[in-house]
């Protein structure tokens, strides 16, 4: 196969079929829709050719015959090309028209198929479609053909006659038109009515009328519109969860932040990105082991450089730690750990290096040695604590942080003060954030840090700590953005 068209779902990038995710780790060019997920698009390689073919109400990015072009350009030269579309490809996305183009070119395809709002919209509204004793059927239907056929093929009169549940897919700007010759036909004014607008997304807002009022209602797209009985229904789930519309920054880098925003946007949030900092790996040669007691790590990313660019690269496993006793920070770096097969032997309650201290035995004997692998950059108090207690202490850089290059789109927003929060995962995302900004909103949005270091350093920088986490991990942040901005 060369051309996949590939359904991204309605707009939760949770919704992606797992054969749909399994097509985009590994293409070569993906060809994506405006209503595409944006998320979605990391999953691809990092160097795969991303085009945007997007359409928005006034707006044409490449029309059907450039995008059916691209297609078949891509996919005939041999490329592994996704055509990533809203829904699905086949329920009004015009995928059988590319596929009929990549027939004529006698390029290969496979449609992967997607979760369409037309159920989805419905279901994270808490609308069934179906419901036993109020609808038996339901019809999917368009509230916006192709103006250039010259005909119409929706007989509005019929549907108005044929009960059951009816889903309007691009009816927004027809709604009062269409509602009008429904009731013509028979439907009563006062059939319940639900318009679920950006369905399944953070910023999903439903709005309930009747066919005799949603022509005046705030009927905006992209909605997917729901007529019927089941439209009273209102089982509520989507919406109640406790961070449901809230806007919350994250900070920490792009290679960590997938764990954060997962966590973020499942309890409802809408996820603004914005790394503060990079890390970048660098060249370290390691140290004979065995002239050590200890390895103390002070972060998942120095496990990770540590094994990956340390151990591997040296041809070297877990083995070559056999005979020696290994410290974490805390719980976090402790999961990394166990992950590499490691159980660490010392892991503080609190995620800080004087807690490590605390926790560190006394050296048993003179000249007992720590390596210590970390950051290029760091605080002093752990290797300065360790020789105070008599330990002889190595520090190993096996990473550096940088300053990562902000969106402009993004620092906007938080300059705007469209944000409900923001969050800090070290000292260096409050430094490099703080420099990216410049000039901080005024009023400054509810700041959540990780733990008292970085809440240390954030003060020191003029910004007032909301909230910080009792539990210093990524669950202990969490909690603490709930606690600090969710529902009672």
């Amino acid at each position: 196969m060369t051309v996949w068209l590939v359904g991204a779902g309605p707009g939760d990038p949770g919704l992606l079929t797992r054969r749909g995710a399994e097509v985009l780790a590994d293409a070569e060019v993906v060809v994506h829709d405006r209503l595409a997920n944006p998320a979605l698009l990391d999953l691809a390689p990092p160097d795969a050719l991303r085009i945007s073919v997007g359409k928005a109400p006034g707006r044409v990015e490449m029309d059907q015959d450039g995008i059916n072009a691209v297609l078949v350009e891509h996919g005939g030269a041999g490329r592994r090309v996704v055509r990533l579309k809203g829904g699905d490809p086949f329920v009004f996305g015009r995928g059988g028209e590319e596929a009929e183009a990549l027939v004529a070119a006698g390029v290969p395809f496979e449609v992967v198929p997607g979760i369409t709002s037309a159920i989805a919209a419905a279901a994270y509204a808490g609308i069934p479609v179906t419901h036993r004793g109020l609808s038996t059927h339901f019809t999917v239907v368009t509230g916006h053909e192709d103006p250039t056929k010259g005909r119409t093929d929706v007989d509005w009169e019929a549907l108005g006659r044929a009960g059951g549940t009816l889903v309007i897919l691009m009816g927004a700007s027809r709604i009062r038109d269409i509602a009008e010759r429904l009731v013509a036909a028979g439907r009563a004014p006062d059939t319940p009515v639900a318009v679920v607008r950006n369905g399944t997304r953070a910023d999903q807002a439903t709005l309930r009328s009747t066919l005799a009022t949603v022509g005046d209602a705030d009927v905006r797209p992209p909605s997917a519109i729901v007529v019927g009985d089941v439209a009273a229904l209102d089982l509520a789930w989507f919406e109640q969860r406790p961070l449901f519309g809230r806007r919350i920054v994250v900070t920490r880098a792009r290679e960590q932040a997938s764990e954060l925003r997962a966590r973020l946007e499942t309890l409802g949030a809408s996820v603004i990105e914005l790394p503060a900092i990079e890390i970048e790996p660098i060249d370290f040669a390691l140290p004979p082991l065995d002239r050590y007691t200890w390895l103390v790590f002070t972060s998942t990313n120095g496990v990770r450089a540590f094994f990956e660019d340390g151990l591997a690269v040296h041809d070297l496993d877990t083995r070559a730690l056999g005979g020696l006793q290994v410290a974490a920070i805390g719980p976090g770096t402790a999961a990394a750990l166990t992950a590499q097969g490691i159980r660490p032997d010392v892991v503080p309650e609190r995620f800080v290096a004087e807690s490590l201290l605390e926790a560190f035995p006394a050296p048993s004997s003179a000249g007992e040695s720590v390596l210590l692998a970390r950051a290029e950059t760091a605080r002093d108090v752990l290797p300065e604590g360790l020789t105070e207690r008599g330990y002889q202490v190595d520090v190993l850089p096996v990473y550096r942080t940088v300053r990562a290059v902000p969106d402009p789109d993004q620092v906007g927003r938080v300059r705007a003060g469209e944000v409900d929060a923001l969050t800090f995962t070290s000292s260096s995302t409050v430094m490099n954030f703080c420099e990216a900004l410049g000039t901080l909103p005024d009023p400054l949005p509810p700041v959540v840090s990780i733990g008292p270091v970085t809440s240390a350093t954030a003060r020191e920088l003029g910004l007032t700590v909301t909230a910080e986490a009792g539990v210093h991990t990524i669950d202990g942040l969490v909690a603490t953005v709930v606690e600090a901005l969710g529902k009672p």
